[in-house]
């Protein structure tokens, strides 16, 4: 039997945590995408084509478009979904305390909140704070009664994403995320709390792949990937080459290489396949930190080491495309193109992974994630350590 993949973490007071190596480096190397994710929302001030994209005509930023819905858009939250599944599942097959869950998913809202209603109406914890609900509600479920639930919001994906992408424009004006085009701060702010509302309706997905992370926590998948290398391999290429198949007319539309009359069937199989390419770089990232086992180097740790901080690299990453792009302050946004904006994002990326890694020299945990498990334990400070 293979033993777990772990890494030494970060020290709190006297207590010295070990983690398992895959589910951070999932998500270090998942913020990445996120960030390129994230950072198109805040371009405006032009025509809006298919999935409210800014339509370009310069070649590099068409070409910038069609890989990040290629490799990116409706990849990376369905995978951080399943990670963040995995975890609530680690927690409660520890302690077997339905209140922490239910404490940890109201303060994950509470943050949500405050970051959408500050920062990003596009944000993700107060969908995450539901999908946590949802494993307390189904965490004594069985394989199969999860796998059918899944196989119902995988349809449910499907039928929203169609219905939100039918009309291709393109348009003057937003469809929705208005706040991002306000000159106010005091106006955006309240449309930005509008904007949110909507984001679970937007990523659908990510529910049916929270599923999948329930499923693997209680086969230990992640935590023991050498007993799992057959099932990891298909996932991992049955997973990405379904997604990016599945990815590719989106990819032609928002290239520039393609204008369709309708984008209902095209949102919806993007939309779907996002959720298999989701867990296929899951899995894929999986595969090789069984590879790395105790041979990483200072790169794989500083991705840990984000991942380990993915709540503050994730606010981290809002703060700088704010303080650049919305009108209200440098308003670059109105000006840049989809290839700068990436550049930009990777920048602030890579920025986010040595802080982490600094911030694990140290060992800090993250403000963050400090804050959400004194809240969510009730704990003082010098017995906070990190969660796997």
């Amino acid at each position: 039997m293979s033993s777990p993949v772990v890494y030494p973490s970060s020290k709190f007071g006297s207590t010295t945590s070990k983690r398992a190596l895959a589910p951070d480096l999932a998500r270090g190397l998942m913020l990445g995408l996120i960030a390129l994710a994230n950072v198109g929302l805040y371009l405006y001030a032009r025509e809006y084509g298919f999935r409210q994209q800014i339509v370009e005509s310069e070649p590099i930023n068409q070409l910038t478009r069609a890989l990040t819905t290629l490799l990116v858009d409706g990849r990376a939250y369905p995978l951080f979904a399943a990670l963040f599944a995995f975890g609530m599942m680690q927690i409660y097959q520890n302690q077997q305390r339905r209140g922490v869950l239910l404490r940890r998913c109201g303060w994950l809202a509470v943050f949500g909140l405050i970051h959408a209603a500050l920062l990003f109406p596009g944000d993700i914890l107060g969908t995450y704070a539901l999908v946590g609900l949802m494993v307390v509600a189904l965490r004594n479920a069985s394989d199969r009664a999860l796998l059918c639930w899944a196989a119902g919001w995988f349809a449910a994906t499907g039928l929203i994403a169609a219905a939100i992408n039918y009309d291709v424009g393109p348009h003057e004006d937003r469809h929705y995320m208005w706040s991002f085009t306000m000159d106010e701060p005091l106006q955006a702010l309240g449309w930005r709390l509008i904007d949110w509302l909507h984001v679970p309706f937007g990523v659908t997905g990510v529910f049916s792949a929270a599923m999948v992370g329930m499923w693997a926590a209680r086969h230990g998948i992640l935590h023991n990937p050498g007993n799992h290398l057959h099932l990891l391999l298909i996932t991992a290429v049955a997973g990405l080459s379904l997604g990016f198949a599945g990815a590719a007319p989106a990819a032609f539309v928002a290239g520039g290489l393609w204008a369709p009359d309708t984008g209902a069937l095209i949102g919806a199989l993007h939309a779907v396949t996002g959720i298999l390419g989701g867990i296929g770089y899951l899995a894929a990232i999986t595969l090789f930190a069984q590879h790395l086992q105790q041979r990483s180097g200072y790169v794989t740790a500083a991705l840990a080491a984000c991942g380990a901080r993915s709540l503050t690299c994730y606010l981290a990453q809002s703060f700088v495309f704010v303080a650049l792009f919305v009108p209200y302050t440098l308003g670059l946004g109105a000006t840049i193109g989809s290839a700068a904006a990436a550049l930009i994002a990777l920048c602030t990326w890579v920025a986010t992974v040595v802080a982490a890694w600094v911030m694990a020299r140290c060992h800090y945990a993250g403000p963050a994630e400090i804050a959400i498990r004194r809240l969510t334990y009730r704990t003082p400070r010098a017995s906070v350590r990190l969660e796997s």
